[in-house]
């Protein structure tokens, strides 16, 4: 099992110097990457199930300050806990991801895109709410596209060009994973990604089967399900036997954040977590 940590700026605050902190002691710790949300546009009454996002909640924007954190650190790698993939053109997009992997040694590694849920937000972004899971399929086979240096052509319904060349190439074949809490995200991430990353309050039985339906459609698209990552959100308190029973389950990674808005005590329950499960 490996441990990530998130950093949620609503919650553990915008001042660049926190977020330096809270990355450079997760890494201190030894956990294994960071990452960060993404929400590109809010407004009254945007709600996530039964949680609404106050429109003034502060989202940075996750390359951007993952750029930031990666000039701070060493090894800790990069991630997105969703980057919201239909509302970025993936021209531009391939660029600036493959511009963070070069500048940060190659430590992009936990990349996780996701639909979005939010109809404004979409609409606010320009794009068709309801086309949002083929544009985002498509704009995983442009970045993959593109990351091959080229000259690259693609004729799709949202994307097309010809004879494009795209560099900086990654340093390394860049792994991309699904985040999302619906069985349509899971069988993306069985048939494009190199991970599903579970989200949302599901059952334990609808979590085996969107499992399940991530590794059947890996085999139906003549993948791997066993080099099919699979990450999950975790508590900074848990105890050693559920991540046993996560374990048991096909979960290969945990990503847990500090419950305190204290930073103190986001060290001490980082460094806590840390020494119960012998990271570092």
């Amino acid at each position: 099992m490996r441990f990530a940590i998130g950093y949620q700026p609503a919650f553990h605050g915008l001042d660049p110097a926190r977020l330096l902190d809270y990355a450079r002691h997760g890494e201190e710790c030894g956990f294994e990457g960071i990452y960060l949300p993404e929400h590109v546009a809010l407004y009254p009454g945007a709600r996530l199930g039964e949680m609404e996002l106050p429109p003034t909640t502060p989202y940075l924007d996750p390359v951007d300050a993952l750029a930031f954190v990666a000039a701070a650190t060493s090894r800790l790698l990069l991630g997105t806990g969703v980057l919201l993939l239909p509302y970025h053109h993936p021209v531009p997009l391939a660029k600036r991801l493959a511009t963070v992997d070069v500048l940060s040694g190659g430590r992009l590694r936990l990349l996780t895109v996701g639909v979005g849920a939010l109809p404004g937000e979409a609409a606010a972004a320009g794009v068709d709410f309801t086309t949002r899971g083929r544009r985002a399929d498509e704009a995983l086979d442009v970045l993959r596209l593109l990351w091959t240096g080229g000259p690259v052509s693609f004729d799709g319904e949202f994307f097309a060009f010809e004879d494009v060349c795209a560099f900086p190439r990654p340093l390394a074949d860049l792994p991309v994973h699904v985040g999302g809490s619906s069985l349509a995200a899971a069988r993306r991430a069985g048939r494009r990604g190199d991970g599903y990353f579970a989200g949302g309050l599901l059952t334990p039985d609808e979590r085996a089967r969107q499992f399940a339906a991530a590794r059947a459609a890996a085999v139906d698209a003549g993948r791997d399900p066993d080099a099919l990552e699979y990450t999950r959100w975790g508590s900074v308190d848990m105890p050693g036997s559920t991540v046993e029973a996560l374990a048991a389950q096909g979960v290969t990674r945990l990503v847990v954040s500090a419950s305190s808005a204290d930073p103190a005590e986001q060290r001490d329950q980082l460094s806590a977590f840390a020494r119960r499960f012998g990271l570092g």
